[in-house]
């Protein structure tokens, strides 16, 4: 437990001046590309990042995909954006986060149910920090929790519910 608050205590950029000068010189060299932190998930290589990206609404996973290929010809040129397209950019703005989160709470869910849920019952415990202390009856009110979430999420977004979208 003290070794997680030194870690958080390290990389807080709010505490540590090193963290803080790391923070700057990412959101530097993602702007002078613009992209943004989220941009440098790898789909093919987790398969959460790749089913959080099919959640998403078309529009959002379309900005992704033009920033990634704006960045590839700004760098095959070896060329920046200009300073007031540079200083309009938003590195740490983030898109993906929350359906990351929610996607491998999920997953959580399914693969180590906790041991009242009738599973293998491995403790449950995802790490979203909302049912660790909540005695048996925490994975129904999760379940029941996350589901309105993301419903109310797509719905927002402007997303077709999961039945009613098409395969491409």
């Amino acid at each position: 437990m003290a070794s997680s608050k030194l870690v958080k205590a390290i990389l807080d950029p709010k505490k540590n001046w090193f963290a803080a000068l790391h923070k700057k010189t990412i959101a530097t060299r993602l702007s002078k590309y613009g992209l943004r932190y989220d941009d440098l998930y790898d789909p093919m290589e987790c398969l959460d990042i790749k089913e959080a990206l099919a959640r998403l609404p078309r529009e959002i996973v379309d900005a992704r995909n033009q920033r990634l290929l704006r960045a590839m010809d700004l760098s095959m040129k070896h060329e920046y954006l200009t300073a007031d397209l540079q200083a309009q950019q938003t590195p740490f703005r983030s898109y993906l986060t929350d359906m990351l989160a929610l996607v491998c709470c999920r997953w959580w869910w399914w693969r180590w149910p906790p041991s009242g849920a009738g599973g293998s019952g491995g403790g449950g415990g995802c790490g979203c920090g909302g049912h660790e202390d909540g005695g048996e009856w925490w994975w129904l009110t999760m379940v029941d929790m996350v589901v309105r979430r993301e419903r109310a999420e797509r719905e927002a977004l402007g997303a077709l519910p999961l039945q009613q979208r098409t395969l491409p």
